[in-house]
């Protein structure tokens, strides 16, 4: 993976974390590609509330490749031919993808760049059940299946967003909420009376190297993961994808060295700055970068690596207060360039 990439944006941007309040897919696309335009990055929008099938776990699973799911009192189970709950969270994630493209052809404006989201191999196997009952996790013969599966699946649906934007730079957001659990022997059993085993580091290394080199094969500019916890690999994923997500908040004065180590190796950061409480004053978005940003001596030109996202995705939010979210966010990215500008 290339080590020296340039930011191609002249500064600072914005973007969301993928998932948005509501159930109406045309409503949403339309809110953040207009809150989202140029030189910040829109994304396909994910609708949880929409029920079973838009939760994150069933919306990756719908991407999986020879892999059914049907949905338990327990959570997403594989089994061996799709039902009712798979197909429908195969619908889900098509027409989301149809709702975009048909945005875009009716406004006939380009788009330049794009983003799309899905669970990491990871997390998506901790989160789904074997038929037995048991975490597919436990299971190294799974696990590497539905790496395989993910990376397959993933790289099809990369070439439909692709369809959908003609001509877009797309880039690849890896959830992997649940990796310091993972990689910390801290997911539970089904019976939740014991933890699993953690993942040896090398096995998630190689599971992320087959998803990010099939989603490159397939066309994707970049690919990111989006993560969170304590003692998360940061070398790792640094070595791994072309960037890393955030939330400021929980980043530790010796991991913002790590953050600059990767900077300075021409990755890139998305940095949480929305919080999840009452909407954040673009001025607090502002500190909370330029403080450990002059903590660590990063120059002030690295901001064309940034971009400011929420902490967590917006589905919690109501319509207004999202919007408002993508609103600051941007602004505070302007604010950035405008300091960066002076100095």
């Amino acid at each position: 993976m290339n080590q020296a990439m340039a930011a191609a944006a002249s500064g600072a941007t914005a973007t969301g974390l993928g998932s948005w309040p509501g159930n109406d897919p045309r409503e949403a696309n339309r809110v953040v590609r207009g809150e989202l335009g140029t030189p910040n990055l829109p994304h396909v929008v994910e609708l949880p509330h929409r029920g079973p099938g838009a939760d994150p776990t069933g919306r990756s699973a719908a991407m999986l490749v020879d892999l059914a799911v049907d949905l338990q009192p327990h959570g997403w189970r594989i089994i061996p031919r799709a039902g009712r709950e798979h197909r429908r969270a195969v619908s889900l994630l098509k027409t989301d993808v149809d709702t975009l493209a048909d945005d875009i052809g009716v406004n006939g404006a380009a788009v330049g760049e794009l983003k799309t989201q899905l669970l990491g191999p990871l997390s998506l196997t901790s989160g789904l059940y074997l038929p037995s009952g048991e975490r597919a996790l436990r299971d190294a013969g799974a696990r590497r299946d539905l790496a395989q599966s993910l990376a397959a699946g993933a790289a099809e649906h990369v070439g439909r967003v692709m369809a959908a934007a003609p001509g877009a730079q797309l880039t690849v957001q890896l959830d992997e909420p649940r990796l310091s659990d993972v990689l910390h022997g801290r997911i539970p059993t089904a019976s939740g009376y014991r933890m699993l085993r953690a993942v040896p580091r090398l096995e998630a290394l190689e599971a992320w190297a087959v998803v990010v080199s099939s989603l490159k094969s397939a066309g994707a500019h970049q690919v990111l993961v989006s993560a969170a916890g304590v003692n998360l690999p940061f070398k790792e994923l640094a070595e791994t994808f072309d960037g890393l997500a955030v939330p400021a908040s929980s980043v530790t004065d010796h991991e913002w060295e790590s953050l600059a180590e990767m900077l300075e190796a021409g990755r890139f950061l998305w940095l949480g700055v929305g919080g999840v409480g009452p909407l954040p004053q673009v001025s607090t978005m502002v500190r909370s970068v330029i403080d450990p940003w002059n903590r660590t001596g990063l120059d002030l030109d690295r901001f064309k690596q940034l971009r400011l996202t929420p902490d967590v995705g917006l589905a919690e939010r109501t319509p207004t207060e999202a919007r408002m979210m993508l609103g600051r966010l941007s602004s505070a990215a302007d604010a950035l360039n405008q300091v960066m500008a002076e100095g």
